[in-house]
């Protein structure tokens, strides 16, 4: 047994001594120090002056998932969704949709990082299609988390993967081997192994093996009847509408074929031969580009990805321009209905791969939400970044299976999830106040209008298509616009990187949910024996705080902890707090103890080069401290033999990452994308 310690140091700078043996925190306190464990009382709706009288706790979600908008909780648990579908509902998400809940490829012998010790794509690396995984959890809790959805009506969607299967074919289930046609070769595409390129060649695009993955034979029957019955239970568990990853790569009814004697009819089939099919809500991934025949997508799936309008909207908020005519066309064509399309400001893929990690802010997304949610058409997707990320570090937190960052559950965010709802069925009108391109107001019918401005203070007095009347802000719940003679006003201006949102007519009065969490400097990967932690709490009086699912203790606002490493050198803290109203609010938090180590100077590594890279390959190497063996692409790698380079350290380096890549400046291809890898004397690395 390890012998873990934690201590509690009050406002007053006095630490509270605990001890726990393997995750379990006696009760037993300092005599005399309770008292100084006061709550978080401060902005707490138990006030004198408190409206908790009138304040809602029921919150209603649409009925149906495309009036209303999609949290993507992305590596999120199902554990840790269903402790967290409190706060979902109380921030107007009438949907959650999970990541992959397949059987998966164990990688990295299960490392839970989200990149580093563990990847969070694995999950799209299916084995089998079963439902539970070691990332996300398992079958019986992914049915307590459907259970604990429709409490609140709130519909999950499951992201799923019937393109592809995981590159390591040797982990493949002999059950979807056999549902395949006996073999690995039958499972496949005949080309499904060879990399796509031609993405304007249909045939290419829906048989031929995509980022590395391997193309499953989507239209063998007996494969189909396989994925159907995960479909359906599924369904069975509590599911209410399914993500289709990479359906661009899945074939339409007229697409061309292989000469395998099967029908191009995958869609047709997983679309109506699956239970309640009438209720499901179905969408595809269908990235635009080369050939994306997205008005077919549409037809077949129901709903389609607008990958295009994305973009765009990322591009008008960090330009600062959002000219009505932008902002409003959603760049789909003149065949595809807006209303069947799925919205976003950025997905899990924009993320982490093009950048936007880097370019844009949390507050600029919610900026772009304003937008995208208050529009008539198109079902907004909200992604939510990983937990305390930022510009200089895209992976925050860095856990698979905690929540993603507390931006969901902002003010901004929550209104205009919120206004959607109640504006069902009113149409839109979107209109540049006093004819200012920074700032744009949609507006929908007479009923209300939400304004987002991101440059400089926007004054009033301009034109608007509200009734004559009296409209707070339901961002702030302070702020009262007039409208007089069609005219808005008020004493104050618009500020810069603002969203107002205005309506009576439907307004709730939802009670606000407790906060919890750490200081926004806190570091969650140590390198130390033990690390103190300043806990955060708001409008609650009962917050409290468990380490490593130890006993309950009752904590204040800037109370800072002590933790020291579990065995596995992970070390977790669970935050839960109550509103007035008994609303819970849960926060799941892992701290990663990791000793900082030496590469030595003279050490090698390897690399395979991927067949369609170039033959001059870059060793790029950087550390936490960002010094850099070179300026990008870093240094030539040495030609060992045919497809293996290898590159030897001229110096010592304190925990170095690497990025492999070809040199091209203008497209370079390079592993991984985004933040490097460990490095491993001696290890030999391959393109995952």
């Amino acid at each position: 047994m390890v012998l873990l310690s934690v201590s509690l140091k009050t406002k007053d700078g006095d630490f509270l001594l605990k001890r726990i043996l393997t995750g379990m925190l006696s009760a037993v306190l300092v005599a005399g120090s309770a008292a100084a464990i006061t709550g978080c009382s401060s902005g707490s709706s138990n006030s004198p002056d408190s409206k908790s009288d009138t304040e809602s706790v029921d919150y209603k979600p649409a009925e149906e998932i495309k009036d209303g908008s999609i949290l993507q909780c992305f590596c999120w648990s199902f554990n840790t969704i269903k402790e967290s579908m409190a706060d979902i509902a109380a921030a107007g998400f009438s949907a959650v949709q999970t990541s992959p809940i397949n059987e998966c490829l164990v990688g990295e012998d299960g490392g839970m990082e989200l990149y580093g010790d563990g990847k969070w794509y694995y999950h799209y690396q299916p084995t089998d299609f079963t439902i539970g995984n070691y990332q996300v959890g398992t079958r019986d809790e992914f049915k307590a988390m459907c259970d604990e959805a429709d409490k609140y009506g709130i519909k999950v969607i499951v992201d799923v993967i019937a393109n592809h299967t995981t590159p390591t074919k040797s982990e493949v289930s002999q059950s979807l081997i056999d549902a395949g046609g006996g073999s690995l070769n039958t499972l496949y595409h005949s080309n499904g192994s060879k990399p796509l390129n031609n993405y304007g060649n249909r045939l290419d695009c829906t048989t031929y093996e995509m980022g590395g993955l391997p193309d499953i034979n989507t239209e063998r029957p007996s494969f189909q009847d396989y994925f159907i019955a995960y479909i359906n239970d599924c369904i069975a568990c509590g599911a209410d509408g399914f993500r289709y990853d990479t359906a661009k790569h899945i074939g339409l009814p007229d697409d061309q074929k292989e000469n395998d004697g099967f029908e191009n009819n995958f869609w047709e089939r997983v679309t109506t031969e699956i239970t309640d099919a009438d209720r499901i809500f179905n969408y595809g991934e269908v990235l635009q580009g080369n050939n994306e025949r997205l008005g077919d997508y549409v037809k077949a799936i129901g709903h389609t990805t607008s990958s295009t309008y994305g973009s765009k909207i990322r591009s008008a908020i960090t330009n600062k321009f959002l000219g009505a005519a932008t902002v409003e066309d959603y760049w789909i064509g003149n065949d595809v209905d807006p209303a069947n399309i799925v919205t976003w400001v950025e997905s899990h893929d924009n993320y982490i791969n093009d950048g936007t990690a880097y370019s844009l802010t949390n507050d600029q997304v919610i900026l772009g939400w304003a937008i995208i949610t208050s529009r008539k058409d198109g079902t907004p997707l909200f992604f939510d970044r990983p937990y305390q990320s930022s510009m200089e570090n895209e992976w925050g937190m860095n856990r698979i299976g905690t929540q993603g960052d507390d931006m969901y559950k902002d003010s901004r965010v929550k209104a205009a999830n919120f206004f959607r709802i109640a504006m069902k069925g009113e149409d839109e009108k979107l209109t540049n106040p006093n004819k200012d391109n920074s700032a744009v107001i949609i507006e929908r019918g007479d009923k209300g209008a939400v304004i987002v401005n991101t440059e400089g203070e926007l004054s009033t007095g301009f034109e608007i298509n509200l009734p004559d009347g009296k409209y707070t802000d339901r961002v702030s719940n302070t702020t009262v616009y007039t409208v007089k003679d069609g005219v808005l006003t008020s004493d104050s201006a618009i500020s810069e990187n603002s969203v107002v949102v205005l309506y009576n007519e439907g307004y709730v009065n939802y009670a606000k949910t407790a906060e919890v969490g750490v200081a926004s400097d806190s570091k969650f990967e140590i390198d130390a024996d033990e690390q103190e932690i300043t806990l955060t709490c708001a409008n609650t009086d009962n917050a409290t705080y468990s380490v490593n699912g130890g006993e309950a203790v009752k904590y204040s606002d800037g109370d800072v902890i002590k933790i020291t490493p579990d065995d596995d050198k992970v070390t977790s803290v669970e935050l839960r707090a109550e509103n007035s109203k008994g609303i819970k609010t849960y926060k799941l938090l892992e701290f990663t103890f990791k000793k900082n180590y030496i590469v030595n100077s003279g050490s090698k590594i390897y690399f395979e080069k991927p067949a369609d890279w170039d033959d001059e390959i870059y060793a790029y190497v950087y550390d936490s401290d960002l010094d850099e063996n070179d300026s990008w692409p870093g240094e030539l790698m040495t030609k060992e033999s045919n497809g293996l380079y290898s590159y030897k350290f001229a110096y010592d380096w304190v925990t170095p990452y690497i990025i492999f890549n070809d040199g091209d400046a203008a497209d370079s291809l390079q592993f991984p994308k985004g933040q490097g890898l460990m490095v491993e004397p001696d290890k030999t690395y391959k393109v995952e």
